[in-house]
């Protein structure tokens, strides 16, 4: 339990916010500048811009959704791009990423698991081995270091430390280049590829790249590599339509991950703009749901909300839900169970109640599919 600072309502309210979602919806400026100061303290021990820079004379960067423009010598936001000399370019260097890769044994703890062709023979035999588990193949998980948003409630936050100071910590991720990830895709086990992190937009350029290679070497090999991504929904437009276009010609899937409804509190969890955050979603989530229409046989739209203890509540989710219906119903839609990490150490695992709530106000929203994911993490908590 903690005490909000601005109407000292206790409740579930992390140190990390510092306010409660009640002030979040009705209070957003005030409520936001706590936030921010908050914020600032994590970012700055890391070495990463506390804000998208908007350097004057700098260069803009127009991957994601934070449009940096960036001075020489600095980083965006996601901490990948850098100015060098007055040319932007990656971290690790031209045509090169930061991230790791690894065999992952199919079926996998995959947040679309429930509809993969690997996992369930969908769209079996065109892509997919088996009618029914691909036993013996494998996902190979590209791990990417670097992200559009900074959620205090990461899982996975090592992608950040692991480029701290604008330097590559090699025990952590590699330097890897195209060639190299187009290599390890075509591993004659691996049938799924799958860039998640982190997130995969502020490596788009070369993922892209490294995919479309992929996609082509499989149809001329008449195998089967199906592109996967795990994103926040932020990229260009232009950038989400390829990577949509990818996933819907090799049998992958785009996930994409909602993490509030509300302007207010979507920033206060991620730190980015949240106006522009549900705008960017709703386009590239349109853009998504509309290329699926071309492939029935396995959907190739799926929706993800983390359920973060007095934050991501029914009524978040029903927000998200009735957008989404209005695309299309059957939309498959995971509710993912929150587990305490990061800076969000001091709320409790999500409880059964808050789960219950939120399958309820998908329905209400009009969603038909639904799932739950890290079924294993709830409990009664509150």
């Amino acid at each position: 339990m903690g005490k909000c600072l601005l109407c000292n309502r206790e409740g579930l309210v992390s140190k990390a916010v510092g306010v409660c979602v009640d002030c979040l919806r009705n209070n957003p400026e005030a409520s936001l500048n706590i936030v921010r100061g908050l914020r600032s303290k994590w970012r700055s021990s890391i070495g990463f811009p506390l804000q998208p820079p908007r350097s004057e004379g700098g260069l803009r960067c127009n991957i994601c959704i934070n449009e940096c423009i960036i001075g020489d010598g600095e980083r965006g936001f996601c901490g990948v791009w850098v100015n060098v000399g007055g040319r932007i370019s990656p971290l690790a260097g031209f045509a090169r990423m930061v991230t790791y890769t690894y065999l992952d044994p199919i079926p996998t703890n995959c947040v679309a698991g429930h509809i993969c062709p690997g996992s369930t023979g969908a769209g079996y035999p065109r892509y997919a081995y088996s009618p029914n588990i691909e036993v013996g193949y494998y996902n190979l998980a590209v791990f990417m270091a670097g992200c559009p948003l900074d959620c205090s409630f990461c899982q996975n936050w090592e992608h950040k430390t692991a480029i701290a100071g604008g330097k590559i910590d090699k025990s952590l991720v590699r330097n890897l280049g195209i060639g190299d990830l187009v290599e390890r895709s075509m591993d004659p086990r691996v049938s799924c590829i799958c860039y998640f992190g982190g997130d995969p937009t502020p490596h788009l350029p070369m993922l892209i790249a490294a995919s479309r290679d992929i996609v082509k070497k499989s149809l001329e090999k008449g195998v089967i590599k199906r592109i996967c991504w795990e994103t926040d929904g932020l990229a260009n437009p232009l950038l989400m339509r390829e990577m949509a276009r990818l996933s819907l010609v090799s049998g992958g899937i785009v996930k994409i991950d909602w993490k509030a409804w509300t302007p207010s509190i979507y920033e206060a969890l991620t730190g980015v703009d949240g106006k522009k955050a549900i705008e960017r979603l709703m386009e590239n989530t349109k853009i998504v749901s509309e290329l699926g229409r071309e492939r029935p046989e396995i959907p190739l739209l799926v929706i993800s909300i983390l359920l973060v203890p007095g934050y991501v509540d029914a009524s978040e989710v029903r927000g998200i839900a009735e957008y989404i219906a209005e695309l299309n119903p059957e939309t498959p839609l995971v509710l993912l169970a929150f587990h305490p990490d990061h800076l969000m150490k001091d709320l409790p695992p999500t409880s059964w109640k808050h789960m219950r709530e939120a399958i309820k106000a998908a329905k209400e929203g009009g969603l038909k599919n639904i799932h739950i994911g890290n079924i294993w993490i709830l409990g009664d908590y509150y």
